[in-house]
């Protein structure tokens, strides 16, 4: 296997390389520097590279290897948004109202090094994750590998630009709005949002009202399967606690779905208008999955309200997030916008907002009364610039983002699990991603599904030009 198959290989098949004794953990993180330091200087993916910690953690990995010591992750080097924090780090949320560095690791962080990944640096996010671009003032522009003019999305787009470069054999991510789904979808990577509280948000008991989750931005479905078993998990002073699944996350990876009905929609809760390369997209994937043996028909979720409820969610989030800065002054003039706008949002309006989402929930299930998943698209254009709403105000950037991204926000609300699949290129080289929808709790079934169409269609084989 050579460098550039290696860099590209993915968490499930580096596990193996490393247990095997094929490949070392030094090997792979000394190969990952040397990538970020020729491709980063142009896709700005990184916040920061920790390349003596990991280098030093990568050399205990291989020792505790030698030693006969077996993890899941051993050896594996991760990369982490700059949401999370890294013990000894920053946390800088992608602004310079940030403290110092923090004492201790978050529980996701906590885990994958439990379970022996090296981190080997902290991807570039908007300012408080609210963008779907990755750009601002404090870190620069992050670009879309498969065409630096254009955006990886946001805000996970630093963890997604560098997993799509072969910068690192995954990252981590969290969505509160798309934030896992549209860098998957711009960058032709995997994507899952799980169940909502699958993965401990810890030391945060929520996050914008019960709307935002943890999880990957990876290289395949296997990936983010084994990421999940390893991360999944209450800890104490979550809010939320879902279920465990019937079985491990990667047995349902490899497993065929049996014969699953599918619903396909359109339809968004916002006003949007479908590019027209999205919609192919769209009827091919449906296509695909009838030459697999599923049914698929078309099925539209009665949004009703649902959109002014999650924007107020979303909106008070950030207001509230702020309010916990220690230099909230030093935020950017648009992020500054989107704070005022949700502090005017009163307790009872966030109140109402809380209120609906179990109504809303029971009419969008009534598609999963019929159906196993639903399939739409993840944004309702191909990959948009890389400064789309650069210097715009907030109303504007977020009536703006509502039309393009108008897919994700429903299952924030509702709290239920959703992928981003690979699904096309679009006639100028992009990446078009289509988003399945599964039931409370349901990942097993959008994992399985996923797979299935990575087996179909292999996604991973075609690298970005810039990689």
């Amino acid at each position: 296997m050579d460098e550039a198959q290696l860099a590209f290989a993915g968490v499930a098949m580096q596990a193996e390389l490393l247990s095997a004794g094929e490949v070392s953990s030094r090997e792979l993180v000394e190969l990952y520097l040397k990538r970020i330091d020729r491709l980063d200087p142009e896709l700005n993916a990184f916040r920061i590279v920790m390349a003596e910690r990991a280098l030093a953690d990568a050399q205990q990995a291989d020792g505790r290897r030698r030693a006969g010591n077996e993890r899941p992750l051993l050896g594996v080097p991760i990369a982490v948004k700059d949401t999370q924090d890294v013990a000894g780090e920053l946390t800088t949320h992608g602004s310079a109202a940030h403290d110092g560095p923090v004492r201790k690791d978050c529980e996701l962080v906590r885990r994958l090094r439990a379970a022996g990944a090296v981190i080997v640096g902290k991807t570039n996010t908007p300012e408080l994750a609210i963008m779907g671009t990755t750009e601002g003032p404090g870190f620069g522009v992050t670009r879309n590998p498969w065409n630096p003019d254009r955006t990886p999305g946001g805000s996970s787009g630093g963890s997604a630009a560098a997993v799509a470069a072969g910068l690192v054999a995954a990252a981590t991510a969290s969505d509160g709005a798309g934030s896992i789904r549209i860098p998957a979808a711009n960058c032709r990577v995997f994507g899952l949002k799980p169940q909502r509280g699958r993965i401990s948000l810890m030391p945060d008991s929520k996050h914008w009202n019960g709307l935002t989750v943890l999880g990957f931005e990876t290289r395949g479905v296997g990936d983010t399967a084994l990421l999940l078993d390893v991360a999944a998990g209450a800890a104490p002073g979550d809010a939320h606690t879902p279920p465990p699944p019937p079985r491990p996350y990667a047995e349902s990876a490899s497993s065929t779905p049996g014969r699953l009905r599918i619903a396909l929609s359109r339809r968004a809760a916002f006003p949007a208008l479908l590019d027209a390369q999205v919609r192919r997209m769209l009827e091919d994937t449906a296509e695909l999955l009838r030459s697999m043996g599923h049914t698929v028909e078309r099925t539209e979720p009665a949004y009703g309200t649902l959109g002014n409820a999650s924007i107020v969610r979303f909106l008070r989030g950030i207001s509230d997030q702020a309010k916990t800065l220690p230099r909230p002054e030093r935020l950017q003039r648009r992020t500054r916008g989107f704070v005022r706008m949700g502090s005017l949002l009163s307790d009872s309006a966030l109140h109402w907002a809380l209120g609906r989402e179990a109504a809303d929930a029971a009419r969008l299930g009534k598609v999963f009364e019929r159906h196993d998943v639903l399939l739409t698209p993840v944004a309702a254009r191909p990959p948009v610039g890389a400064t789309q709403w650069e210097g715009l105000g907030a109303l504007r950037t977020v009536l703006g983002m509502s039309r393009v991204y108008p897919y994700c926000v429903p299952w924030n609300h509702t709290g239920q699990p959703a992928a981003s699949v690979p699904a096309a290129i679009s006639d100028d080289g992009l990446p078009i991603g289509a988003q399945l929808v599964g039931r409370p709790n349901d990942e097993s079934t959008l994992l399985s599904l996923a797979a299935q169409i990575e087996a179909e269609r292999p996604w991973a084989a075609r690298r970005p030009p810039v990689s």
